[in-house]
């Protein structure tokens, strides 16, 4: 079972900067395999920032050159660093896991969401 608990979200001005962290605790996971999507009133949910086989972080191309995911394995953390930020980048963003059980049994887990509001 894994746990992944967001925080840092609030409201900033267009232009403005935020951190959002990503506090991830259990067991049987890999914190480089924790990525951030996002999901906006009325749209889907949709990847942000997120991790591909190969090692390498995916990127939004909305998002490219302005979000940064680092991680603190010390401290289980995952944070996605936003700057320049722009009123389309309101929304609840979540991180999320893809794993799996002891069992071997593919297992996703989602955080509860921080909300990100951006004004104009």
């Amino acid at each position: 079972q894994v746990q992944l608990v967001e925080s840092g979200g609030g409201l900033v001005q267009a232009g403005g900067s935020l951190r959002l962290s990503c506090a991830a605790s259990g067991s049987r996971f890999s914190i480089n395999a924790i990525g951030w999507y996002r999901q906006a009133p009325g749209k889907q949910r949709e990847s942000v920032a997120v991790p591909s086989s190969g090692g390498v972080t995916n990127y939004a191309d909305s998002v490219k050159g302005r979000f940064t995911i680092s991680r603190d394995n010390a401290k289980n953390t995952v944070y996605l660093q936003m700057n320049s930020l722009k009123p389309e980048d309101t929304a609840v963003y979540y991180c999320h896991l893809d794993t799996f059980t002891s069992f071997g049994v593919p297992a996703s887990y989602w955080g509860q969401g921080t909300q990100v509001t951006v004004s104009s």
